[in-house]
């Protein structure tokens, strides 16, 4: 029997609390750096469960982090609680049915994340306790996910450095190994200040900012042709300036989000839009301040962690749906479009077939299409070895960021799939500390692609933008 079979009993032994705490979570939904309740409710779990909490790190009031175990290689396991705005809906109605109130929603399923990995975690510390053997295992409570950065910081400020291997994972509509691929990005706010004066009466007096972010956009526009395929730049209004058409608005605000390949990439490409933006000021007669909000690296990939990651995965076999965790699904899928689906399975290198849930593991030399979002597990991953799941908990072609991925987060289906990743997890880290071979050939095949010291992409005097959801 492998070592990591009787991990996943132990999975199973605390899978109730770690859903109870999911469903929880998923009803506070709460913004990057603003998860208050959310982090709370996670130590109060590792607490409950005897390990030993640090919170507050790298001056984070939201991440934490609880340790188990003595001597031995380090284990993290990450998780996250960060939900998203505007993408509220009622738990298991398959239509657009918003909750009243603040309009947050758990679109990205950070509910389930964080509590799978917290269940991950307890199950490695249970297991090593029960067969008193040595090992640390971590869990990390890693906020603000969704643009802030929080692991960036976290590892700038050295919390990852006595880590052997980081394991993570992240809900989808297919269970298997993350693709090691992932966009690096940059978040900089352009804060444009001009001259108020009246629209009609003076407006030679005036100097728009407005102008100047609508300026800049244009020439981001054409800047877009003449990027390198995989880069993306997008942008989002933070501050038009005011809601009197007869003032020249003195002050605006725009949030620029550009991504790169690397790191390497995406310097120059970051420098490309800020004289974009000083040309914005100088044909408006403002003047333009720039604050780095976020900033993360690239995924880095890692063979013998994702081969080990894999043998559990075929091994355990896919999530147990049955008919009715199926039927639900359907209601969902069939709120999508054609193309929403059978992208999901070619994204993933599977063929396509009528089914609402998967019922296959995903081979590990699938041929997928790329990634092209970004995580901040990036920063850990040029750390430390690290290795992502990817957990079935939604009906397939379900768009992450959207409100069918909010509704489907309380169902019977995402529990299932929450607990199935969990024991990958577990069965991962397990298979890893019964195995130093492993943890060798990890580390030697991180130090090749890392080839030197990890490079923080934020900038040195960058701080955790801890207000940053005050703008939304």
């Amino acid at each position: 029997m492998k070592n990591s079979e009787p991990v996943w009993r132990h999975v199973e032994a605390k899978q109730d609390a770690a859903i109870e705490l999911s469903d929880r979570v998923w009803g506070m939904p709460e913004l990057a750096y603003a998860e208050t309740r959310s982090a709370a409710e996670h130590t109060a779990y590792l607490n409950a469960e005897g390990f030993r909490v640090t919170e507050n790190l790298a001056g984070i009031p939201t991440a934490m982090m609880g340790e188990s175990g003595e001597e031995g290689p380090v284990i993290a396991i990450l998780g996250e609680f960060d939900a998203l705005p505007g993408l509220s809906n009622e738990a298991g109605v398959a239509e657009h049915t918003p909750v009243p109130g603040d309009g947050n929603g758990h679109a990205c399923g950070h509910n389930l994340l964080g509590a799978a990995s917290l269940l991950a975690a307890t199950a490695v510390k249970d297991y090593l306790a029960a067969n008193g053997l040595k090992g640390r295992v971590r869990y990390y409570g890693c906020p603000a996910e969704e643009g802030g950065a929080a692991k960036g910081f976290m590892a700038r400020a050295g919390l990852f450095d006595d880590v052997d291997i980081a394991i993570s994972w992240h809900p989808a509509s297919f269970a298997g190994v993350n693709e090691p691929i992932s966009l690096a990005n940059t978040r900089i706010d352009f804060t444009f200040h001009g001259r108020a004066s009246h629209a009609a009466a003076s407006p030679h007096l005036g100097r728009s900012a407005l102008d100047a972010v609508e300026l800049m956009s244009v020439g981001v526009n054409y800047l877009r042709e003449h990027v390198p395929s995989e880069s993306r730049i997008h942008y989002a209004y933070l501050d038009a300036g005011g809601v009197a058409p007869n003032v020249v608005q003195a002050k605006a605000k725009v949030r620029y989000l550009i991504r790169a390949s690397d790191v390497a990439s995406l310097k120059p490409l970051v420098e490309r839009v800020r004289k974009i933006a000083d040309g914005a000021a100088l044909m408006t007669g403002t003047t333009v301040t720039t604050q780095v909000i976020s900033a993360v690296s690239n995924l880095l990939g890692n063979d013998p962690l994702e081969k080990l990651m894999q043998d559990n995965l075929d091994r355990l076999g896919p999530p147990p749906f049955d008919a009715a965790d199926r039927a639900a699904a359907k209601k969902f899928q069939d709120t999508l479009s054609a193309e929403d689906v059978s992208s999901a399975f070619r994204k993933m290198g599977m063929p396509i077939i009528e089914s609402a849930l998967t019922d296959a593991i995903v081979p590990l030399d699938s041929k997928r299409a790329p990634m092209v979002g970004s995580t901040d597990v990036g920063d850990v991953s040029w750390k430390v070895p690290t290795v992502q799941a990817r957990g079935a908990t939604h009906a397939i072609g379900t768009p992450l960021h959207s409100w069918q991925a909010t509704a489907q987060g309380k169902l019977p289906h995402a529990h299932k799939g929450m607990v199935h990743v969990a024991k990958v997890m577990a069965g991962t880290a397990i298979d890893a500390l019964n195995n130093p071979a492993i943890i060798a050939a990890a580390k030697a095949d991180h130090a090749a692609r890392a080839g030197g010291p990890y490079q923080c992409p934020l900038p040195e005097d960058a701080t955790p933008p801890i207000g940053m959801s005050l703008a939304i």
